[in-house]
């Protein structure tokens, strides 16, 4: 098992991903703990009240918006490059260029397809052009 997969990650290994790796690693390392970190930042916005939620309904419809604070812009920012470098090695899991992180530029349907790409479908079982794949000895089958 390589020292990229396995428990003992280092911080600087996280933070700046290089190479290939599975969706699980992706979704347990990176998404899960990522996407928990938003929500408390959300929470911790409107706890300190620097964020707004509300909600109207009315003639059968109802909606909600959130407007984030600046816990939550912080928390973005220091996450954007481990964000943006597991995709990237997931999609390098794929054959694909990080080019394809451009998506992220096409609201909602681009996060949509990027979270196909990376999160759903899986890597390329030998080795490409972006290395050896990912040590899958120690993943459940």
């Amino acid at each position: 098992m390589s020292s990229m997969e396995g428990s003992d990650m280092r911080f600087s290994d996280w933070y700046v991903r290089r190479g290939r790796i599975s969706r699980r690693t992706w979704w347990l390392h990176y998404f899960l703990p990522l996407a928990a970190l938003g929500v408390l930042a959300g929470i911790a916005d409107l706890a300190v009240g620097s964020a707004t939620l509300e909600s109207s309904a009315g003639g059968g419809q109802a909606s909600a918006s959130f407007t984030a604070g600046w816990i939550t812009a912080v928390a973005w920012l220091v996450t954007l490059v481990p964000a943006l470098t597991s995709e990237a090695a997931r999609l390098h899991d794929r054959g694909l260029s990080a080019w394809w992180l451009l998506l992220n530029l096409l609201p909602l349907i681009g996060q949509l397809v990027l979270l196909v790409l990376v999160g759903f479908l899986p890597g390329d079982r030998g080795a490409n052009r972006y290395g050896p794949p990912p040590d899958r000895s120690n993943v459940p089958v």
